[in-house]
């Protein structure tokens, strides 16, 4: 089958799942993951191997950049130290957990098992904002989940390059390492913003000089994201936190920038494009199985696959929760010891944002992209069966956790204030 074909033939079957998760009442990544799960496992189906140059170049700036663009700054501002909590430290904590199972349990290099425990830490920002939108929590939840999946892919990345470097190398400094997460990070947010600035202003200067055209307007927008995340990656910085600020910057400037009716186009053109890039997406994790299974091989007893499976995908879950409840709690706790003043959150609430931990295709990407070799030529140690338990960790979560949590949420009483439901339809009726 021709690529194009098999594209539009992919897309044919986006459009029925889309409309069966609807009538099901589920979280489209869901229902298409496992669509493309049994997809991929015909005998008749195309072979596919999901190539991850085209996921962080192609799909994920432009699916970063709009969730951004939706992000009220203010919002996201007052909620930074525990959007930080969860994208930096329960990211770190994940990776450190998930590697010392992996190495003990399953007997994998502590070098290697951070490199798994890397790949599978980030939830992913796609799989977070299309379940939680099938939800009514409240916006305090959302703002958090949504600004946490933003930003955790650039501390997972980050660790995964150092790890990765370590095993094909064999060299590790933990200064060196820290310098680098800084450095990665700090550069793309600046680059972000200079992009996100440089954007406006262009905005400006073709409104100033008459030029503003839909079709122009938009086709920048478009462009916008891969701009600064091709920069920042060609100068080694943080491609995905360039794409997530210059969002920010443009999306909070954004009525400087379009006309009523100029956003409503945009934003419909937005909207189309990210439901083919969210639908392809998801269903290529689905079908990139296939490949992941044949490579496998004999390599491992079936019955010892399953349960190093089993305690793999339940680290990932459990070590979320595990931190939730100090990370929510003890930063309060020492504020109030300091004097300032204290809101602790409902348990309930805390359990909910613990059990939205999706994991997607960024994790996918990030597995495929390991090096086939390490220094001498050697083999990448465990990259087959680090790659099978990246599946099952984004098929386990996605499956478990999408399909558990409207039941989770209804049964702890949790959901949005009405006064927040008016305020969004009121916002919604303003443009």
């Amino acid at each position: 089958m021709h690529p194009i074909e098999l594209i539009l033939a992919l897309l044919a079957v986006v459009v029925v799942l889309g409309v069966a998760a609807r009538r099901l009442g589920v979280p489209d990544p869901v229902l298409l993951v496992v669509g493309g799960l049994v997809l991929g496992l015909q005998p008749w189906a195309p072979g596919f191997e999901l190539d991850p140059n085209v996921v962080f170049l192609f799909f994920l700036p432009p699916l970063l950049y709009a969730a951004a663009f939706r992000t009220p700054w203010p919002e996201f501002r007052a909620q930074l130290r525990a959007i930080s909590m969860l994208a930096v430290g329960l990211v770190l904590f994940t990776t450190a957990a998930v590697a010392v199972v992996a190495h003990y349990a399953v007997g994998m290099p502590w070098a290697v098992a951070c490199v798994l425990g890397a790949i599978v830490s980030p939830p992913d920002a796609v799989a977070a904002i299309a379940v939680t939108q099938k939800v009514r929590v409240p916006k305090l939840m959302t703002t958090i989940l949504e600004g946490e999946s933003l930003v955790n892919d650039a501390s997972a990345l980050v660790a995964l390059r150092v790890a990765a470097g370590a095993v094909t190398s064999g060299v590790f400094s933990v200064w060196d390492a820290g310098a680098q997460f800084v450095w990665v990070n700090a550069g793309g947010v600046a680059l972000g913003i200079v992009g996100g600035w440089a954007v406006v202003h262009l905005h400006s200067w073709l409104d100033r000089r008459k030029l503003v055209d839909a079709k122009l307007t938009i086709t920048i927008t478009l462009l916008t994201p891969y701009a600064v995340y091709l920069t920042a990656e060609h100068l080694h910085l943080s491609g995905v936190l360039a794409a997530v600020a210059a969002g920010l910057w443009v999306g909070n400037r954004c009525e400087r920038v379009f006309s009523c009716e100029l956003y409503q186009e945009a934003t419909a053109v937005w909207e189309w494009i990210e439901f083919l890039l969210n639908g392809l997406v998801f269903i290529l994790v689905g079908l990139a199985l296939r490949g992941i299974l044949e490579n496998l091989g004999s390599q491992f007893e079936f019955e010892a696959l399953i349960v190093y499976t089993a305690v793999i995908v339940g680290t990932v879950i459990g070590a979320r929760l595990v931190w939730m409840f100090p990370g929510a709690y003890l930063p309060r706790w020492i504020d109030g010891l300091l004097g300032a003043p204290v809101h602790y959150p409902p348990w309930q609430n805390v359990v909910i944002v613990g059990w939205t931990g999706m994991r997607g295709v960024v994790s996918l990407a990030a597995a495929l992209a390991l090096p086939l070799t390490v220094e001498g030529g050697h083999p990448f140690p465990y990259r087959d069966l680090i790659l099978f338990f990246t599946f099952w960790v984004i098929f386990g979560t996605l499956v478990v956790q999408g399909l558990t949590l409207p039941l989770l949420i209804r049964t702890l009483g949790v959901s949005a204030p009405a006064e927040e439901l008016e305020a969004e339809r009121a916002a919604r009726r303003v443009c």
